[in-house]
């Protein structure tokens, strides 16, 4: 599938949820650009560059935040309004669904390895989320502390 159909739908994807979450709509735009930002990093990672599906995830959570971030300051909204909807694409819902399923057919092997791929998977996506949000915090409070320090000489 091409780039274009891939950022369309999961553009679409987003900004369902964001109308499902009932989002303000000024920001449901921007919600559907973060999740087909994030994904389209994490396919193009994946697909273009064959890298592993978590350092992929990852690199598509680090999109996901920093674009959370710019659209947080941009519409002055909490960060989670566009983290929740972006995150969707992202989500390992076939792997968890394939865990389940094994689980009924009784085929405990193939569900406990398709239960820790969703686990490491997702752990991989906060892993991302939480270490650019930490990065951003970090030179935020450098940046704060280097004006006071120049304001009050």
């Amino acid at each position: 599938m091409n780039i274009f159909l891939q950022f369309f739908f999961s553009f679409v994807a987003s900004f369902s949820f964001g109308i499902l979450f009932n989002i303000p709509r000024k920001h449901l735009i921007a919600s559907g650009i973060t999740g087909a930002c994030a994904w389209l990093t994490y396919y193009i990672l994946l697909q273009g560059f064959d890298i592993n599906p978590l350092l992929s995830n990852f690199a598509g959570a680090i999109m996901l935040t920093t674009f959370s971030i710019i659209f947080t300051k941009k519409f002055r909204a909490p960060i989670i309004v566009f983290v929740t909807c972006g995150l969707i694409p992202l989500v390992p819902g076939g792997k968890a669904y394939e865990a389940v399923r094994n689980i009924v057919e009784s085929d405990y092997p193939k569900a406990l390895e398709s239960g820790a791929q969703a686990a490491l998977i997702s752990f991989s996506i906060a892993m991302g989320i939480i270490l650019t949000e930490m990065i951003y915090e970090l030179f935020r409070n450098i940046s704060n502390r280097v004006k006071e320090k120049n304001h009050a000489s």
